[in-house]
């Protein structure tokens, strides 16, 4: 049975603010009768935060009520119509081989955009290695003259979520976000001329 998000919060919040049984609260959070009790009776979840399940699109306040005038019903969760994230398994990142071709163009991107991405969360965002993020870095990657800097996201490589994520653990851990322009200089060399580059990308 699906339980809805922080099932102990949403236990503490209908506790609070309903008069639904403890089984009933029970049941819908996948826990003890006896602990729900030991939630009304404070000695459980003490200065927890209820977690609204109205709010989140979880119950609906006529659920709710259906349920608060029969103690014999049972809570039913909302289930989104939206489609499941599909998890990714542990190792190495899959890449089409069509796509793979194009992984030189991501890490120059991101060397140009963020490089406070460290050479590991590289490899994990585009299923590359560590020696051809330093080649391409270096430009003694054997291809150097076909590369082109491209999103990583708009080749399919990863998602806008997966960079997103990346970025503020970069930055949670003292990577500091410079502008384009900075990153550039250091990444093309000081007095580079990059509008070859620049105007490619404007035209995709």
């Amino acid at each position: 049975m699906a339980l809805p998000l922080m099932p102990k919060a949403t236990a503490v919040w209908l506790v609070e603010n309903t008069s639904l049984s403890f089984e009933q609260i029970a049941a819908f959070c996948g826990m003890h009768s006896l602990e729900v009790q030991a939630i009304a009776d404070g000695e459980v979840a003490v200065g927890m935060v209820g977690l609204d399940p109205i709010a989140n699109g979880q119950l609906t306040k006529q659920e709710i009520e259906r349920c608060e005038k029969n103690e014999d019903l049972r809570l039913k969760l909302l289930v989104a119509d939206l489609p499941q994230v599909a998890s990714r398994s542990k190792g190495p990142r899959y890449t089409p081989i069509t796509k793979r071709g194009d992984k030189p163009d991501a890490i120059a991107w991101l060397l140009k955009h963020h490089p406070e991405l460290s050479d590991a969360q590289v490899c994990r965002l585009i299923g590359t290695t560590k020696p051809t993020i330093a080649a391409v870095r270096d430009r003694t990657h054997w291809n150097v003259a076909n590369i082109k800097p491209r999103s990583p996201v708009m080749l399919g490589l990863c998602s806008q979520r997966e960079l997103e994520e990346a970025l503020a653990l970069a930055i949670r851990r003292g990577g500091v976000p410079r502008p384009p322009e900075e990153a550039a200089e250091d990444f093309y060399g000081e007095g580079r001329d990059d509008d070859s580059y620049s105007e490619q990308e404007d035209a995709r």
